[in-house]
């Protein structure tokens, strides 16, 4: 099932590669990219996807992945910035990095991977 596929297991090359390579999104008619002052809000916010897995992104730069226990549970860490682009790019502990593109689509967020891959939200809070 493709939900079980968690958006923090993904990875792709180091953020500053992908800046400077600026991924092609594959977007859907209907996708509205977030805006400045949407991706502005996104510290304190959490994504819950619909897997039970939660996105949480820190006022201080700060970002976690917390695995439903379906999932094994587990939390991975690291911090995110907003890349050019647009897009979210995470740096973990472990040295994995990612950017991924979230977008609007009929009142839904998702989070859309550079493979193209799409991750809808379950609830933001």
């Amino acid at each position: 099932m493709k939900f079980l596929l968690l958006p923090a297991l993904f990875l792709s090359l180091p953020a500053v590669a992908q800046e400077a390579s600026a991924p092609t999104w594959a977007l859907r008619a209907g996708d509205t990219p977030y805006d400045a002052e949407t991706l502005a809000s996104l510290p304190g916010q959490s994504f819950v996807f619909y897997d039970d897995g939660e996105a949480i992104f820190g006022s201080d730069g700060a970002y976690s992945y917390t695995y439903s226990p379906a999932n094994g549970g587990g939390t991975a860490w690291g911090s995110y910035h907003i890349a050019t682009d647009g897009s979210v790019c995470v740096s973990f502990v472990s040295g994995a990095t990612r950017c991924d593109l979230y977008v609007k689509n009929r009142n839904r967020t998702i989070l859309i991977t550079e493979d193209g891959q799409r991750f809808p939200v379950r609830q933001s809070g």
